[in-house]
């Protein structure tokens, strides 16, 4: 029994359709401008170029389904997102076994204060007050791949008070599933309870207290988000 001179942090867990058992996160990886239509919007180059990742902290992950808004920002921008949740890593993982790996999926958003991200990018800072900030990521139950399959095609969307927002197709991920698992272990060691957030389709926007977002996904259903 080991013995700690603090109390130790609860471990990160989610819930898994059909188990009572839980999902643990270890690390939470979030690739950025992976749907073309975004990179556009956000005012860069869509062509396929190597992809960069930021991180989340595991207990940024919240399955409350309330978003608390978040201090020190006035414009906090949603972002519909497909998680991927790892069973097993490893480093240099060849592209066709990268899905091997894969336990299941979920619907997730990465919330992002775009006010404070911008000052990091015009200052050549990083990002994480704009992203790892509490609860910035609503996230809903894991779906193992043995129930859904991989999943590489498919509707997302976003809608905020019932009005489409954000809409697009799995197929759209510049760098797919596979090729994020395969890229990453380049350069980390993945690891079962891994998370990987594989970017968001066009129409990001603002959000305000009392409004609540549905995110759907193909294959996944929705979850909700009341901004409080």
């Amino acid at each position: 029994m080991l013995d700690f001179v603090i109390e130790t942090p609860p471990v990160v867990a989610l819930p898994v359709v059909g188990s009572e058992a839980l999902f643990p996160v270890r690390r939470v990886y979030c690739i950025g401008r992976n749907y073309a239509a975004h990179a556009i919007e956000m005012g860069h180059d869509p062509d396929r170029e190597a992809p960069f990742f930021f991180q989340k902290n595991p207990d940024n992950l919240d399955t409350s389904g309330i978003f608390p808004y978040p201090p020190h920002s006035a414009d906090v921008h949603h972002e519909a997102e497909l998680a991927v949740m790892l069973a097993s890593g490893g480093t240099n993982i060849p592209i066709e076994s990268a899905l091997d790996h894969v336990f299941g999926y979920a619907i997730a958003l990465d919330m992002t204060r775009r006010d404070l991200q911008a000052e990091m990018k015009k200052a050549g800072r990083p990002w994480e007050i704009g992203k790892a900030f509490e609860r910035s990521a609503p996230v809903g139950q894991v779906h193992p791949v043995s129930q859904t399959g991989h999943l590489d095609h498919g509707a997302i969307t976003l809608t905020v008070n019932g009005e489409t927002r954000q809409e697009g197709d799995l197929n759209q991920m510049i760098w797919k599933t596979a090729e994020m698992i395969a890229y990453l272990s380049q350069y980390f060691e993945l690891a079962a309870g891994d998370v990987i957030l594989s970017g968001t389709p066009a129409g990001v926007g603002p959000v305000v207290k009392g409004e609540t977002m549905e995110v759907f996904i193909e294959g996944l259903g929705s979850i909700s988000v009341a901004v409080v």
